[in-house]
């Protein structure tokens, strides 16, 4: 699933093309992708100015007058702006026509992404509950010391929370601890103020790093120029469990925490 940094990506390369654009049009060659599609999308965006496009977590919004379009990539989506004669592929689900010719289709052949509605003045119940941006203010050492305070459950899982922090997924979990030097396996409220700090750090340093790099290449995920993201190219943790420790040479460990698999230096994270 493409996870914080793909999402921007796509949001950056998406926004010089749609903000600014009206929407001329909406084609639904279906009627659900994850979820059923408001009428509200076919209804109210025809004839709209799309103000913004935003992400939250990881899903984007098109911001207009009237309400906003809530997408989310799921498994496999993307979405490119193409020209509106393009032929339509199988899995072509949605598509916006735009002013000038061009049109912004949805692509999604296992369906987990979803298409939905948010009026103004509303947050979506898919967006209540969520924690800060990572890369916001909002989020550093102090944050994360205090709300792990008496938490049992593993680091790792206590950082994959969405309401304690927004879009840091399995990858980029496994690459701020290790850059932490702190193991997936401690428990949340046994991480000392300091250690958080350089785990914040570790977070926000990745995650930007990773969103210039353009991503994370996972198997169905490219960007909207067509290129592949090369950051997995670099991992030092994730999906390397036997292989020799960036730093020490040792071999990195690896295990299932809350279902998913972790790999971790046991020598450097501790």
């Amino acid at each position: 699933m493409p996870e914080l940094p793909e999402v921007e990506t796509t949001r950056r390369g998406l926004a010089p093309h749609l903000e600014g654009r009206r929407v001329t049009g909406v084609t639904l060659r279906r009627p659900d992708l994850r979820w059923p599609i408001p009428p509200q999308i076919a209804r109210c965006l025809p004839g709209e100015r799309i103000d913004a496009v935003r992400r939250r977590a990881k899903y984007l919004l098109l911001d207009t007058a009237v309400g906003s379009a809530l997408l989310h990539l799921g498994m496999s989506g993307s979405l490119r702006v193409l020209p509106a004669r393009t032929p339509v592929g199988p899995h072509d689900h949605v598509d916006l026509a735009l002013e000038g010719g061009r049109v912004l289709r949805f692509n999604d052949p296992r369906r987990f992404g979803s298409l939905l509605w948010q009026p103004p003045g509303v947050t979506h119940e898919l967006l209540r509950g969520l924690g800060p941006e990572p890369l916001s203010e909002a989020f550093d050492g102090d944050y994360l010391f205090a709300l792990s305070r008496g938490r049992r459950a593993p680091v790792k899982t206590f950082l994959m929370d969405q309401s304690v922090v927004v879009g840091v997924g399995n990858i980029y979990a496994a690459e701020a601890l290790f850059e932490a030097g702190i193991s997936p396996l401690r428990a949340a409220g046994r991480v000392s103020r300091e250690r958080y700090a350089g785990l914040a750090a570790a977070v926000k340093d990745i995650l930007a790093y990773a969103i210039e790099r353009g991503g994370t290449t996972l198997r169905d995920f490219i960007s909207p120029d067509g290129e592949p993201g090369y950051f997995e190219l670099e991992l030092a943790a994730y999906g390397r469990g036997g292989q020799p420790c960036p730093r020490c040479a040792r071999p990195l460990k690896q295990a299932t925490i809350g279902q998913r698999a972790t790999v971790w230096c046991g020598h450097c994270q501790r």
